[in-house]
């Protein structure tokens, strides 16, 4: 599956088990909130890093817009393959990613929860 870097603006937990009846696109917030950052104690949907996750179930396919917490992240290569991999598996779609660092990330955006797991607060 192709991964996309964006060079323009983009538009922008719990892990235990959901219900049978969940919708695809709760599956695969559930299977983002799986994949943690290597370097910061949160998964990589609470940290904000997803800025989009389009589920086209006509079309039977899915598609992320990320981004990484720096342009140089030690992970730039595998974090992207692991999200995609995850929604893949959680919808059973062909996935593909767009990655962009437009807005760039920035911890100030991150939710009052994220903050508080990190000891910004």
């Amino acid at each position: 599956m192709p991964i996309h870097i964006l060079t323009e603006d983009a538009t922008a937990a719990d892990t235990g088990t959901l219900p049978a009846d969940s919708s695809l696109k709760d599956k695969a917030i559930h299977a983002l909130r799986n994949v943690m950052d290597p370097e910061l104690p949160l998964n990589i949907y609470d940290l904000g890093l997803i800025y989009g996750l389009d589920i086209n179930e006509s079309a039977q396919t899915a598609h992320i817009t990320m981004t990484l917490t720096a342009p140089n992240c030690p992970v730039a290569e595998e974090l992207p393959r692991q999200a995609q991999q995850a929604v893949q598996t959680a919808t059973g779609y062909p996935t593909t990613l767009t990655l962009t660092f437009s807005p760039p990330w920035k911890k100030d955006n991150l939710p009052l929860e994220a903050k508080l797991a990190l000891g910004l607060l």
